[in-house]
């Protein structure tokens, strides 16, 4: 844990290696910091190449925005805009393994949020891409991997099922018995349902849902790895981003999401113009785990909805957060 007065005399180390676990605790909960002592901090940390958490007990002044801002997040009852996380006691914990386990994947994702907070949808899929396809050559995800048993995936036909009900079309992921994972089928499957609506002006509305427990389980773990080289994992999700065909049309279109949504099954939704949630759904982005990033436009959806911040926090802790914190952050709509 270091001080903030540490920080603000460059006494700090604020860059890190994948060899030496890259997370630095700054201890925000300070008296009588004044005001170019804690814009000092912000500069120091702005150059920052580590995963910068603050942590403090007390509500965070509004005059410390950019102090929070340079900040990979923070953990506080309260604060100003979306710049920090309120949770237990426990979570410093948590993100520590995870950046322990994963220092790569935790540092990219760290210098990715806010150079993709800057970018437009488009150039931020490109960056997010990138960084995914070159953690997939990585030792992290590798021994992720060799760890985890691969099985084949069976071959389905009706992987999304369109309906047309007069203007509206009703998208639905259906394959219930994985929980909708998002793997290549039902990502293609997708992608050709949402086509028809971008040809159709006469579509006023999409609707996306889920067959089943849940909207979709997230990745098809059984596919992950499965690209033949880093540089044909990259032009394979570019040319082939749902994310990027529901932001084109997120103005007509509408996600209602229940049960399991994690990593593709927040992600992808995320870019619609609206997004519904109904109480038992529950929310996690577990990529950063696996020696990777948010792969299927997360790093974009959500950091447009809910900000840099909260966005590392649930993909550095792998927390999951239900319905209703869901929607006090934004990242729904409303509960249905």
């Amino acid at each position: 844990m270091l001080s903030l007065g540490e920080v603000t005399a460059g006494r700090a180390r604020l860059s890190g290696t994948p060899e030496q676990p890259p997370l630095v605790l700054i201890d925000l909960d300070v008296d009588g910091a004044s005001g170019e002592e804690v814009a000092r901090a912000a500069r120091a940390l702005a150059e920052r190449h580590v995963v910068a958490v603050g942590v403090t007990h007390r509500r965070v002044p509004d005059a410390w925005a950019t102090l929070l801002g340079a900040l990979t997040l923070t953990l506080a009852p309260g604060g100003p805009g979306r710049s920090w996380v309120a949770t237990d006691p426990d979570a410093t914990r948590r993100l520590q393994q995870t950046v322990a386990a994963a220092p790569r994947a935790a540092l990219t994702l760290a210098n990715l949020l806010p150079a993709i907070a800057r970018a437009e949808v488009r150039d931020g899929l490109l960056l997010e891409s990138l960084a995914y396809s070159t953690l997939l050559a990585g030792p992290e995800f590798q021994l992720w991997r060799v760890s985890t048993p691969q099985r084949p995936v069976p071959a389905v036909d009706d992987a999304v099922i369109v309906a047309r009900h007069g203007d509206d079309l009703e998208i639905t992921l259906n394959r219930p018995e994985r929980h909708n994972a998002f793997g290549r089928a039902v990502r293609d499957g997708l992608i050709d349902a949402l086509e028809i609506a971008a040809l159709d002006d006469s579509v006023r509305e999409v609707t996306l849902v889920g067959a089943g427990r849940s909207f979709c389980s997230g990745g098809d773990l059984d596919e992950f790895g499965t690209a033949t080289d880093p540089a044909s994992a990259h032009l394979t999700r570019l040319a082939r981003s749902a994310g990027w065909r529901v932001h084109q049309l997120r103005d007509r279109t509408r996600a209602v999401l229940h049960g399991a949504c994690i990593g593709a099954g927040i992600e992808v939704p995320a870019f619609a113009g609206r997004v519904e949630a109904r109480a038992d759904a529950f929310f996690q982005l577990p990529e950063v785990s696996m020696g990777l990033i948010p792969g299927a436009g997360g790093t974009v959806s959500l950091t447009h909805r809910i900000g840099t911040h909260r966005t590392a926090y649930l993909a550095l802790s792998g927390d999951r957060i239900d319905a209703r914190t869901a929607l006090d952050w934004g990242l729904v709509d409303a509960l249905v």
